[in-house]
């Protein structure tokens, strides 16, 4: 009975989508706190050695996986995850 009344009245849907926004804005603020180290160190040895700039662009965007990690979580339960069907 307590189950039918949580997904009749919208809770749980609810739960789900603020779950899928908290999963993609804190891996967007993981992965800025990431980068931020990341490109300061990078500018710094591209400005000494430009020949590491591929390297160092590569080393950029490896926290913006991250990002797309958490974007997938929050689709995975925005449209594929139907609770109680």
């Amino acid at each position: 009975m307590v189950v039918e009344n949580i997904v009749d009245g919208g809770i749980l849907y609810g739960l789900i989508a603020v779950g899928a926004g908290l999963a993609t804005g804190l891996a967007g603020i993981g992965a800025g706190v990431g980068e931020q180290g990341i490109g300061a160190a990078v500018v710094g040895v591209v400005a000494e050695e430009p020949g590491f700039l591929g390297k160092g662009l590569f080393l950029m965007l490896l926290p913006e996986t991250l990002i797309i990690f958490g974007l997938a979580v929050s689709l995975i339960l925005m449209f594929a995850w139907t609770p109680f069907a």
